[in-house]
């Protein structure tokens, strides 16, 4: 599916670590940069691969995550449209760390080591957007793993769906809605646990009036007891 170069080059401006860069930048690069069309669940990459590129991604979602040798999958993140992802094929091993798979048809720019670098050299702006949306997810990762140590599925299930009111809910009539739609196995990598026992969180938080869930879509209807149940140690 071809793209007319200014939609190309709009879809690069929204990307938030690229907010900084002038119009004429944004042209440049877009011109400059590979894209990858993705099918909804088509592999980007998987681990061990060699990578010294990061991701753009101009539409769609797609997922990070590991896959276990028994089977089971751990979900690091859902990357919507308008932001990096694959950041760890930068470090200095250069290899892949877990798979990303496309959630539905996607829209991906490569971005090199050697051009990241030379954009940041010129625009230091980037460089710093950069290291705070990775700190970010450093810190949400920590956070995860801390409640991983200390709380039950229904607090985890409670604190992820914090995080996607933050991230991408809108407010509705309900209250906030999380407007993409996530089956309970999808929840359920991201919050370390299987599909019965988040439909089991799901049942115990709508029984305290916090969430409604229609048509796979999450309705946060008390924020109030959305978060006493995040706050719920083991």
């Amino acid at each position: 599916m071809s793209i007319p170069r200014q939609d190309e080059a709009k879809l690069l401006s929204e990307v938030d670590v690229l907010k900084s860069l002038s119009e004429e930048e944004v042209a440049e690069l877009a011109r400059e940069l590979p894209d990858t069309h993705l099918q909804a669940g088509q592999l980007l990459y998987t681990p061990r691969e060699r990578g010294e590129e990061l991701f753009l991604l101009k539409s769609g979602r797609v997922r990070v995550y590991e896959a276990g040798t028994g089977g089971e999958e751990f979900t690091f993140s859902v990357v919507g449209a308008g932001t990096i992802f694959g950041e760890m094929g930068l470090g200095p091993r250069r290899l892949r760390v877990g798979c990303a798979r496309a959630l539905e048809p996607s829209l991906v720019a490569r971005l090199g080591r050697d051009q990241l670098e030379d954009i940041i050299r010129k625009n230091p702006e980037v460089g710093v957007d950069l290291v705070r949306l990775l700190s970010r997810r450093l810190r949400l990762f920590a956070e995860r793993m801390a409640d991983f140590a200390s709380k039950d599925v229904t607090a985890r299930l409670a604190s992820l769906i914090l995080h996607l009111v933050e991230s991408e809910g809108l407010v509705s009539s309900e209250g906030y809605t999380v407007p993409n739609r996530y089956t309970h196995e999808q929840l359920g990598t991201m919050v370390g646990a299987r599909r019965v026992a988040v439909s089991r969180a799901f049942a115990r938080l709508r029984e305290i009036g916090a969430v409604k869930q229609r048509d796979r879509h999450i309705y946060v209807v008390d924020m109030e007891a959305l978060e006493h149940a995040a706050r719920v140690k083991r």
